[in-house]
């Protein structure tokens, strides 16, 4: 039988099964390598001795000293009621002063046992004063056997590694369980090729794990996650190459649009004529889809840039040729606008095979979870048929039921709500791999796309088209200035008096069962965390408040994801219509709503939104001839990150420029999010936005080394790692059935 490699050593074996289970549940840790790659988060210096004499509050202190005293009180309490609460009190000196130390609970004994009056230890902890005395609750202390200096400077001057814990491990205990395996780390195989990483100067991985867990010096932090962070983008970036490089091999059908077909018809007669930057993406497209293997473009654009636009005329394109398109939208709202938009774009080209459709007209259907039997059957017959050219669904466009007649492209809207397995659900609907579209409204900082959607070519749309108008934002602070909301809601009523519509957003809809504990929490709340602490508005009750306050007499509405689709869907035409002043909702109108004649936006509670969406949101006005105007209301104060956060939103309208505001400001793993799965958690050093240089290089070097030998025969070192990288993929897929 083989030996198992050290780093596959699984923890339970060299651990104990007790601290194996709590790792592998609550850290996701199974085998020695795994334990190995958890880095700390930071390193606390254990301060530098201190003499007891002058001892600083709120510090982490190191003191040598002699234990004078030590007494155990036992005490009644709510979790020991019959007095069977335990404190160990221990008095310690150095000649200078004296000093409490006190352990409670369970963590009495061993101190019991060990500190005894005349035994001298080195303490380390952080100063606190309890009943006017200066004091150190629980901490960490290392008798001293000899009386050596060196030992006092060397433990006093180490780098203590704070690693990312749970409340059932802390991060001492899990330092201590990677002392155990460290010596393991001589036989960790390096990812990287030999040539590469002296070409940078990067030190070796089994000296980069040594060096991260057990610095002597800051330097050897430095050189540690320099080291890692290239481990991480470069195998990353291979994984990305790789799927690249298959795709590359797959056979897929050319799409090229007849010259006097369907799509030079509905060219014909556009009122308008395509900017500079959609005629350049269109070319990008179309020159990938007349290719004989399959297109993966990412289409990056502004709100309101025309990306339903470009992505109609690929879609007609590929319809010219003979195949279908599909396009994918994340909700029913988004879906049933979505069709409603391509039908009104194209006109009677849209009415294939029915009275008064043109020779080159198709069918454009609609398929969602809430259709109807009928509806539903005669959608899935024009599809199998060949009948409908372009459909445009939600999720339920991936269900096994669903078959194609000859599927050639499909375009998924949001890219950031499907995860790669369901992209590839509706891929494998085609006889051969279709081509694949995928769209966003949320602009993604370069490296974010590259390292996200590293198996996608770029397309960026970063024009808005001639007639749209600019939108003015401004932040509303209500609580520290009431009369500037008043002003608010006067704003709204002189745009409905221009003859516009307004939107008012707010994060909740407002007919969950408040949690009545919540609530009295809130009541206890200080006034400044009252912000924080209240639940956030709430449509129901907002729309309530403004039909009979500041908006009285103005036509008010609705809408929020919870309502039935067709109530939703009414809701919509009749704001469309103008047959609504005011429409009061959640962010289901974030995306793909389009009311030009919506002029105004008041976002309620705005801090409670990230930066990206209150962009997607704003973008919702200005979408005609008369300008835009989006108030972001916060009763935050005015220092608070939540409200610079909502200035940055108000000084800019670069999508771009928001999203690495947005980056810098929340952690990697909610933007790594749902993009692709298995991207996510292999970052543990990286930082998108501060390394963007090394994922540039680590492409690079990806794309060459891939190039060169797909299959990485002459790299063991890296299959392991990118093995253990797509495993992990894999179980994610799983998890998510």
């Amino acid at each position: 039988m083989d030996l198992v490699p050290a780093l596959e050593e699984p923890l339970k074996k060299v651990l104990g099964p007790p601290t194996a289970k709590v790792m592998a549940e609550h850290l996701g840790l199974h085998t020695v390598g795994d334990l190995l790659h958890h880095y700390p988060r930071r390193y606390e210096e254990r301060g530098q001795l201190t003499h007891l004499a002058d001892l600083p509050m709120d510090e982490h202190v190191t003191v040598v000293a002699q234990v004078a005293d030590a007494r155990l009180h036992t005490f009644a309490s709510s979790k020991a009621p019959r007095g069977k609460g335990q404190r160990l009190e221990v008095t310690i000196t150095d000649g200078s002063g004296r000093l409490q130390l006190v352990f409670f609970g369970n963590g009495v004994h061993k101190p019991h046992k060990e500190l005894l009056p005349g035994t001298r230890a080195m303490f380390s902890g952080k100063v606190s004063l309890f009943n006017r005395r200066l004091q150190l609750a629980h901490p960490a202390y290392e008798l001293l056997r000899s009386d050596t200096d060196e030992t006092v400077e060397t433990w006093a001057g180490a780098l203590i590694p704070i690693y990312p814990a749970t409340a059932k491990l802390e991060s001492w205990k899990i330092g201590k369980a990677i002392q155990t395996v460290l010596p393991s780390a001589q036989e960790a195989v390096d990812p990287l090729p030999d040539s590469l990483r002296e070409g940078r100067g990067l030190v070796p991985l089994p000296e980069a794990l040594l060096k991260i867990h057990r610095p002597h010096t800051k330097a050897d932090i430095e050189d540690a996650r320099a080291r890692l962070k290239w481990d991480e983008a470069f195998v990353l970036q291979v994984a990305l190459a790789r799927r690249r490089h298959a795709d590359s091999q797959l056979p897929a059908v050319p799409r090229r649009p007849a010259p006097d077909g369907l799509l030079s018809a509905f060219d014909d007669r556009l009122p308008f004529t395509l900017t500079e930057g959609q005629l350049k993406v269109s070319k990008e497209i179309f020159d990938d889809l007349a290719t004989d293997h399959p297109m993966h473009r990412l289409l990056q654009g502004e709100v309101g840039s025309g990306k339903t636009l470009v992505a109609l005329r690929a879609m007609l394109a590929v319809v010219d040729a003979g195949g279908q398109a599909a396009m994918l939208a994340p909700t029913e709202v988004l879906a049933q606008q979505h069709h409603r938009s391509v039908v009104e774009m194209m006109g009677n080209l849209a009415e294939g095979g029915m009275l008064g459709g043109v020779e080159d007209a198709t069918k454009v259907v609609l398929l969602t979870g809430s259709m109807g039997a009928a509806g539903r059957r005669q959608a899935l017959l024009d599809l199998v048929t060949g009948e409908a050219g372009i459909v445009i669904g939600t999720h339920a466009l991936i269900e096994d039921k669903v078959q194609f007649h000859d599927l050639g492209l499909v375009v998924v809207d949001e890219q950031h709500r499907f995860g790669v397995e369901q992209r590839d659900a509706l891929r494998g609907k085609g006889k051969q791999p279709p081509h694949l579209l995928v769209m966003t409204a949320t602009p993604i900082p370069r490296t974010v796309a590259m390292t996200v959607f590293g198996d996608l070519e770029t397309s960026v749309l970063d024009q808005l088209p001639a007639g749209r108008s600019p939108i003015a934002s401004h932040v509303v602070p209500a609580a520290d200035k009431p009369h500037f909301l008043a002003r608010a809601w006067d704003r709204v009523r002189e745009e409905v008096e221009g003859g516009h519509q307004a939107y008012v957003v707010c994060p909740r809809i407002g007919d969950e069962e408040d949690d009545p504990k919540k609530a009295r929490k809130a009541q206890k709340a200080a006034p400044e965390d009252e912000a924080e602490k209240r639940p956030p508005l709430a449509v129901l009750e907002v729309a309530d408040q403004l039909a009979r306050g500041p908006l009285k007499g103005l036509r008010i509405e609705v809408l929020y994801g919870r309502m039935p689709p067709d109530d939703k869907d009414a809701v919509m035409r009749r704001f469309a219509a103008g047959d609504t002043d005011v429409l009061v909702a959640t962010t289901v109108i974030e995306v793909g709503v389009n009311v030009p004649n919506a002029t105004a936006m008041v976002i309620m509670d705005a801090d409670r939104f990230g930066v990206s969406q209150l962009h997607q949101l704003r973008g919702r006005v200005g979408r005609g001839s008369a300008p835009g105007l989006c108030l972001l209301v916060s009763e935050m104060p005015e220092a608070t990150p939540a409200r610079q956060r909502l200035a940055a939103v108000a000084a800019t309208l670069d999508g771009f420029e928001l999203s690495r505001i947005d980056l810098e400001q929340r952690r990697e793993g909610d933007v790594l999010g749902q993009a692709q799965s298995g991207a996510r958690s292999s970052l543990r050093v990286l930082t998108v936005i501060e390394d963007e240089e090394i994922i540039a290089e680590a492409r690079r070097e990806a794309a060459a080394i891939v190039a060169a030998d797909p299959e990485l025969t002459g790299l063991p070192g890296l299959r392991t790692a990118l093995d253990a990288l797509l495993d992990e993929e894999r179980e994610q897929y799983l998890e998510k059935g």
